[in-house]
């Protein structure tokens, strides 16, 4: 069956680079088709003669026609098309400094860019909340946007559902798109141990300085066995990804560990997990 992949969302939060990507992969990508040509479009390329197995539009530049998608959405799932959508995302303030930073044009045309940006999230609301996978793009450059897309999509035929289990500092902020959130600041940090401070959870040191506390390996052993409850419960409601984040305070050593620990105890129950360390970096 043809894998066939729509991703809309709003103007500079990343759809050109998404498209980028799936490109790289080996999908076959469509930018800018008209919504009204949708169905028709994905009759010809799920058809078995087209010879195309994954499948990519991008759409949104058009937002005129932006309303017509959710129709297009549904029918082409009761015709029995294996479609999902991603819907990218930022906030207001990331949005006008790409756009300052590129001197484009909003696509609406307006001259006050947070003006058409507010016109173009209502206009993409039913869009967003219908969205199989939402990624915020605020935070996330275009490496990290790239990195993202291929742990979530690379080597995925054939599975359940696609987890990203993604670590985070809370002082750079929540990631808004993720399902599930962990607090570990409870847990000892290594940032005040003069030997660990440099390195991040990825390091054998830090990760047995995180996982050798007793608390830790209570919190691993709670959330497996909530894991173990809620995953075959996402796979049964039909759901195709799954967000799991944790964090600390700056995102370099516990969360780091800790992912790195759950996703590991995700694959063993057989469900696929992509790793992401948002502020490994920072």
């Amino acid at each position: 069956m043809t894998e066939f992949v729509i991703v809309t969302g709003l103007s500079g939060a990343g759809r050109s680079q998404t498209g980028a990507t799936f490109e790289d992969l080996g999908w076959f990508v469509v930018d800018n088709l008209p919504t009204a040509l949708i169905l028709d479009f994905a009759a010809l390329a799920t058809a078995p003669s087209s010879g195309r197995d994954r499948v990519v539009l991008v759409v949104g530049r058009d937002i005129e026609q932006l309303g017509e998608l959710v129709v297009a959405v549904e029918e082409l799932r009761r015709r029995g098309v294996a479609v999902q959508t991603i819907f990218l995302d930022a906030t207001d303030e990331v949005l006008v400094r790409r756009f300052e930073g590129t001197r484009r044009r909003h696509p609406l045309g307006r001259e006050k860019i947070l003006e058409a940006i507010a016109v173009e999230r209502e206009r993409l609301g039913p869009i967003k909340e219908r969205a199989d996978l939402l990624i915020d793009t605020s935070q996330l450059n275009v490496n990290q946007l790239r990195e993202r897309l291929i742990g979530l999509f690379v080597d995925r035929r054939s599975e359940p559902m696609q987890i990203s289990v993604v670590s985070f500092g809370f002082k750079h902020g929540l990631p808004p798109d993720v399902d599930n959130v962990f607090d570990v600041r409870f847990l000892p940090n290594p940032h005040w141990v003069e030997d660990l401070r440099e390195l991040t959870g990825r390091d054998e040191a830090v990760r047995s300085y995180v996982l050798g506390s007793p608390e830790a390996a209570e919190f691993v052993t709670r959330v497996d066995d909530l894991m173990s409850f809620l995953l075959p419960c996402y796979v049964k409601e039909g759901k195709s990804y799954m967000s799991l984040a944790v964090g600390c305070t700056g995102g370099r050593h516990r969360s780091v560990a800790l992912v790195e620990e759950l996703a590991g105890r995700i694959r063993q129950r057989g469900y696929p997990a992509a790793v992401f360390h948002r502020d490994i970096s920072r």
